[in-house]
C-alpha cells in the first residue's frame, strides 16, 4: 500500500507521528488494522481530556483492537492489571482514576460514522472484507481522525477492579506444577474445572 504520509504529516497520535504510530502497531498487532487506527485516536482523545499527570486505568468494551491501542500508546496493559477488557462488542474505552472513579468514556460515534462511507461500510460489515480498498478506507480514518469519536465524562464503580493480594503458591500432588493455593488440594486443570487440551 503507498500511502503518502506528507498528507498527514500533521496528524498526531500521542506522542507519535501518524507514520510512527502505524509503524509501531504493524510491528505489535501484525498489520494495520483499522480498528487499532482509530483506537490510536480514541486514546489521544481520552488523554486530551484528563488532567495531566494523572494515573489511570481503562477499560476497553470490545476485545478487538482497542487493547493493543492502549497497551502500545499507554503503560496500561493486560499484564500489569491496569487495563481490563469487557467484551461486551462496544467501540469504546474508558480511562478512569482507579481511587476515585472519575474519568472519561470514548466511543465510536456511530451517528458520525455516517460522514465517512468507508469507516461506515467497514464497520457495519456492509462490503465484505476482501472487497474494500484499505488504502482508501485508512486514508478516510487519518483524515477523519476524531471527527469519528465522542466522549462524555464519566464515573466508574471502582469495587469490581479492585486488585486482589496473591495467594500463597503450592505445588500440585498431580502433575507437579505451581498453582495458587486458594483453588483447593489440586490445580484446576488436574482437579478436572478446566482443560483446554485435546485428549
Amino acid at each position: 500500500m503507498n500511502t503518502n504520509f506528507s498528507d498527514f504529516s500533521d496528524i498526531r497520535i500521542c506522542d507519535y507521528s501518524i507514520e510512527e504510530y502505524e509503524q509501531i502497531i504493524e510491528k505489535f498487532h501484525g498489520n494495520k488494522a483499522p480498528g487499532l487506527l482509530i483506537g490510536g485516536f480514541m486514546v489521544d482523545l481520552a488523554r486530551k481530556n484528563l488532567p495531566a499527570g494523572q494515573f489511570f486505568d481503562v477499560i476497553c468494551e470490545s476485545a478487538k483492537c482497542l487493547p493493543d491501542a492502549v497497551q502500545v500508546l499507554t503503560p496500561c496493559s493486560i499484564g500489569n492489571g491496569w487495563l481490563k477488557i469487557i467484551d461486551i462488542g462496544r467501540f469504546a474505552l474508558t480511562f478512569f482514576d482507579k481511587h476515585n472513579g472519575n474519568g472519561v468514556r470514548v466511543y465510536l460515534d456511530t451517528e458520525k460514522v455516517k460522514k465517512f462511507p468507508e469507516v461506515y461500510h467497514w464497520f457495519f460489515k456492509i462490503i465484505p472484507k476482501q472487497e474494500q480498498n484499505t488504502s482508501v478506507l485508512l486514508n478516510q480514518i487519518r483524515s477523519a481522525g476524531t471527527e469519528l469519536l465522542s466522549f462524555q465524562k464519566v464515573k466508574v464503580n471502582t469495587a469490581p477492579f479492585k486488585k486482589e493480594k496473591g495467594s500463597t503458591v503450592v505445588i500440585c500432588p498431580k502433575c507437579g506444577e505451581s498453582y495458587p493455593a486458594k483453588d483447593g488440594k489440586m490445580c484446576r486443570v488436574c482437579s478436572g474445572e478446566i482443560n483446554y487440551m485435546a485428549d
